[in-house]
């Protein structure tokens, strides 16, 4: 079954556009989930909609509300939210170009992957993905998704770009609340070698497949002997002991400790086959050139 598409829509940079898909880059589907039963029965329960005076309503029966006041409520319905249209509802229109290193992580919030809408939108979708990947950066455009406009980067992944929704600044909370109280002081030399020391021995390369989620394992298995009839298996926690010196702490932790297994790295994708672009491509990037604000020329003294 093909994957379904988030939003569709023109992917802009000036004049330039071509037809977009966008597809969500990661799956919850595969985590372990539970429902909730009835201690009796085992059968599922049912979420139902509930009004405080009408009781059980059909959900055909419900309505957006937004709360302007305690209790007060204004009405949105389907025609009211269809009538706020910004550009961005169908396009996503390129504003900028920074590199990736300056999005701040703490910013970045999901991760989609975005293609061709089309044969027809492929030659110009090749053109901005090569230029996007020579430039080594990545853009900045907007997108609304789910009734929320999104700010988005775009980059080059192999055969097509990858999105990144950005979290919007109130979202974020600022360091002061949990930093602040934290000792800014430099630690001894001798101990700050030894940690480096420490790093280094485990320097690897990131491969996810080396970090997977053990507990979920754990889960599944105890889950599996339940379903045979068998008590679950309970694994020991290991001792920790207790460190009374930080000096001898890492002294010993740089004797025990093994350099990381290092991962094989993945051969870098062969790159695109350059095509030639049509005349309409070609015009459009022309007149985008010629569009664009010319640098004030110095007047000579």
């Amino acid at each position: 079954m093909a994957p379904r598409a988030s939003w569709k829509g023109q992917l802009r940079l000036s004049l330039v556009s071509c037809g977009v898909k966008l597809f969500p880059a990661t799956s919850a589907s595969e985590r372990i989930s539970f429902n909730q039963l009835h201690k009796d029965t085992h059968n599922r329960i049912n979420m139902k909609a509930v009004d405080p005076e009408l009781g059980l309503v059909e959900r055909s029966d419900l309505v957006r509300g937004y709360e302007y006041e305690p209790k007060q409520y204004v009405i949105i319905d389907d025609a009211d939210i269809e009538a706020v249209r910004i550009e961005s509802n169908h396009t996503m229109n390129i504003e900028a170009f920074v590199d990736a290193s300056e999005v701040d992580v703490l910013y970045q919030d999901a991760p989609y992957y975005l293609a061709p809408d089309g044969a027809m939108a492929e030659e110009t979708f090749v053109v901005l993905r090569e230029a996007l990947r020579k430039s080594g950066k990545v853009a900045i455009a907007r997108l609304v998704l789910t009734n929320r406009e999104r700010v988005v980067t775009i980059g080059a992944r192999e055969n097509g770009m990858f999105v990144t929704t950005l979290r919007n600044p109130n979202e974020v909370r600022g360091t002061a609340e949990y930093f602040d109280n934290i000792p800014v002081g430099k630690p001894e030399q001798e101990m700050l070698d030894l940690a480096q020391k420490l790093i280094e021995q485990k320097v690897t390369t990131f491969n996810p497949k080396n970090y997977e989620d053990r507990y979920e394992q754990a889960l599944m298995a105890m889950i599996r002997e339940k379903l045979k009839g068998h008590n679950p298996i309970i694994a020991a926690a290991p001792e920790r002991g207790n460190v009374i010196n930080l000096m001898d702490a890492l002294k010993a932790s740089l004797g025990e400790a093994k350099p990381a297994a290092k991962s094989k790295a993945k051969a870098a994708p062969a790159p695109a086959k350059e095509s030639a672009t049509k005349v309409s491509l070609k015009a459009a990037l022309e007149a985008s050139k010629a569009s664009a604000p010319k640098a004030a020329t110095k007047k000579k003294a």
